[in-house]
């Protein structure tokens, strides 16, 4: 999965489709992502310590990975990802329409240097 913990997507599908917000946990086992203000629902809470006055809390529930796309800044827009290796051997995603690098995956490895 290409999508991690503070990147900014946009939502294809659902109630909230067309949201560009931040992905605030990444859900590796399940392939799903929470995304900020995105797929809200109501939970209702006794009072507690914690939340002494009770009620209804908003929260947050996971979204799966293949209903967003993440937000390239260069083309404005929801676009898919791709995995390259560098000169160097490093690994890094980079936007398939534009070409450039959203961040590295993985550090250089000597294998997959060019020589």
């Amino acid at each position: 999965m290409l999508i991690r913990a503070d990147d900014t997507v946009v939502v294809k599908t659902g109630a909230d489709k067309g949201e560009k917000q931040r992905v605030l946990r990444v859900l590796l086992g399940k392939g799903k992502v929470v995304v900020e203000k995105v797929n809200m629902v109501k939970k209702h809470v006794r009072p507690s310590q914690r939340n002494p006055q009770g009620g209804r809390l908003d929260k947050e529930m996971p979204v799966d990975v293949s209903n967003v796309m993440l937000h390239c800044a260069r083309c404005d827009q929801g676009v898919r990802l791709g995995v390259r290796y560098l000169e160097d051997g490093a690994k890094e995603r980079f936007c398939k329409k534009c070409g450039e690098s959203q961040g590295p995956v993985s550090p250089p490895r000597a294998r997959y240097a060019k020589k």
